[in-house]
């Protein structure tokens, strides 16, 4: 069962949404809908510690985009590359792993600041950009729960442009509560 929560973005300074999941495919199922949504210039940072579904959710997500071009390929972890990119005909995808870097600096040197402008990119471990990261990017902190399958997924922007892709995620998720 995904159990949801959403805050009006009306009533706020920001948007919010708290999902959980039980089971990796129903993390995978959140990205993919995620997917669907995002275009040239979004930027999802993905957060929590190691083990909590950052690569999961980053990989349904860009398995997602390719199937819609019916391409299926393997997407692997940018852990030691860093950056892997996927050319979705109509936009680039960027998924960044930036564990290993010591200085904000450093994911400039790897074409970020550009890219957060023109592809879609999904960024693992965001903190390591400091002050580079983008204001209008979408934050998602994933943390594991009781149950080895078990996820909390964490939305949250300030930008009101994301609150119909949140909304429309909720929707998606509603259910008993």
């Amino acid at each position: 069962m995904v159990r949801q929560t959403w805050q009006n973005p009306l009533m706020s300074d920001d948007c919010t949404l708290h999902l959980t999941s039980s089971a990796p495919e129903q993390t995978a199922a959140i990205a993919a809908r995620l997917a669907r949504g995002l275009v040239a210039g979004d930027v999802v940072l993905l957060s929590g510690p190691v083990g909590a579904g950052k690569s999961l959710f980053a990989r349904a997500l860009i398995q997602a985009r390719l199937a819609e071009l019916g391409r299926y390929e393997d997407v692997p972890s940018p852990s030691f590359t860093l950056v892997q990119t996927y050319d979705l005909d109509a936009v680039e995808l960027w998924h960044a792993d930036l564990y290993r870097l010591s200085d904000p600096y450093d994911a400039l040197e790897l074409g970020l600041e550009q890219a957060f402008d023109e592809a879609i990119c999904l960024v693992e471990w965001p903190e390591r950009l400091g002050t580079y990261r983008p204001a209008s990017a979408l934050h998602l902190t994933l943390e594991p729960g009781v149950d080895p399958d078990a996820r909390a997924l964490h939305f949250a922007a300030t930008d009101p442009r994301w609150s119909d892709l949140l909304r429309a995620l909720a929707t998606a998720h509603s259910g008993p509560a």
